[in-house]
């Protein structure tokens, strides 16, 4: 029997309500489970947050939320195999599932590891050096923080739900409380050779979503597939594709028209400054190339995207390198410097790293993505507190 998707709120399983909707496996089409149209009373959830929830956490010290955040992470470190199994349903390959789940799952031991180490074992933050006052020496001032009284609501983008929400549920516990897009510009003279080489290495990849160590899985779902061959369909308005059929995908292991496979497509857009190539978000395996003739029009080009959640840059030229940090970063949260020193050790392009703070400027939110203690400056309340020295050192 098809289970009914519950969720587990206010300390106890609830289940929906209305009629329910078929979970497709997004490799096979198969129902997975069935999602009831209504869940659990948002009210009712925001109640028990403020009156149960918030209390119990807030009773706890930073240095006891932080052993509690360890325990987490080693209890779903023993599940991994049952999580990666879910995940490849998802469309996820065993890849994507060691940035999502395992990746989600070190970001809790990161956080609970920096605040054992850095975070004092009290429930008030000091934030900065105590402050004199007057001449006597009897009187402050020192800014705390203060975990703030509300609940935490979080949204999560599909395409990372393990990652994304242990990400956010990470810093938010010690308070109160994607994307396979590519845009790459190559030099003009090597635009040629780099277009053959990658078309080269794409029509090798497989497309198998029940094979271990795949190269390739299915898009989440039938209506996600429709929605990149749309994409598709504007970019190359503009684009020449040479590479992939967006209507076509052979498929190893599953059915290519019941389940939501589609090829890995390259296109190939020889004017960097047109609209599409930087207004439409595939949000699927596309990338653009876009050949450049020198630094300033890379920075120009990059910059009609109106924003960036990542961007790499791989140059054995130090000066170039730094020429291009300095006209990228404001347009993205985060860059990543490839020579050939680092390449090895890298974690790749688009990788969060839990101890990094960064952002999503622009058109990619213009937000930012949760790392590091830094943190926890969301959630908490800066106070200015005047009084004896001596009290205020106490504090925290």
């Amino acid at each position: 029997m098809t289970p009914v998707l519950r969720s587990f709120t206010h300390d106890t399983w609830q289940d929906g309500g209305g009629p329910a909707r078929p979970l497709l496996d997004a490799a096979t089409g198969e129902t997975v489970a069935l999602l009831p149209e209504t869940g659990p009373d948002p009210a009712t959830m925001l109640g028990h947050a403020r009156r149960v929830g918030g209390p119990a956490l807030g009773a706890l010290t930073f240095t006891e939320r932080a052993a509690i955040l360890k325990a987490l992470a080693k209890h779903l470190s023993g599940h991994l195999e049952e999580f990666a199994q879910l995940s490849t349903r998802t469309g996820a390959t065993r890849r994507d599932t060691a940035v999502d789940v395992d990746g989600g799952i070190g970001t809790l031991a990161v956080h609970a590891s920096k605040a054992a180490r850095e975070l004092p074992d009290a429930a008030v933050l000091p934030d900065g050096a105590t402050e004199p006052l007057g001449r006597g020496g009897t009187f402050a001032g020192r800014h705390v923080l203060v975990p703030r009284q509300g609940v935490a609501v979080q949204i999560n983008a599909y395409n990372f739900p393990v990652w994304g929400m242990l990400e956010k549920f990470a810093p938010a516990f010690l308070d109160a409380l994607t994307a396979q897009d590519t845009l790459a510009f190559v030099p003009s003279a090597l635009a040629d050779a780099v277009c053959g080489a990658v078309s080269e290495r794409l029509e090798r990849i497989v497309v198998d979503p029940c094979r271990d160590g795949t190269d390739m899985g299915p898009l989440a779902g039938l209506d996600r597939r429709d929605e990149v061959r749309a994409a598709v369909a504007r970019l190359s308005a503009e684009a020449k594709l040479v590479c992939g059929d967006p209507g076509r995908v052979e498929v190893a292991g599953a059915d290519p028209e019941r389940g939501a496979s589609i090829a890995p497509i390259l296109l190939r857009c020889d004017d960097p400054s047109t609209a599409a190539p930087h207004e439409v978000e595939a949000f699927g395996p596309v990338s653009t190339l876009l050949p450049y003739d020198d630094l300033d029009e890379v920075i120009g080009a990059a910059a009609l995207g109106g924003g960036s959640l990542a961007g790499s840059i791989v140059t054995a030229d130090p000066e170039a390198a730094r020429t291009l940090v300095r006209g990228l970063a404001p347009w993205h949260g985060r860059l990543l410097v490839l020579n050939r020193d680092d390449a090895a050790e890298s974690t790749g392009h688009g990788v969060a790293m839990p101890q990094m703070l960064h952002g999503g400027p622009g058109r990619a939110g213009g937000g930012e993505e949760l790392g590091g203690l830094r943190a926890l400056d969301h959630y908490l309340r800066r106070t200015a507190v005047q009084g004896h020295p001596d009290f205020l050192d106490g504090l925290a």
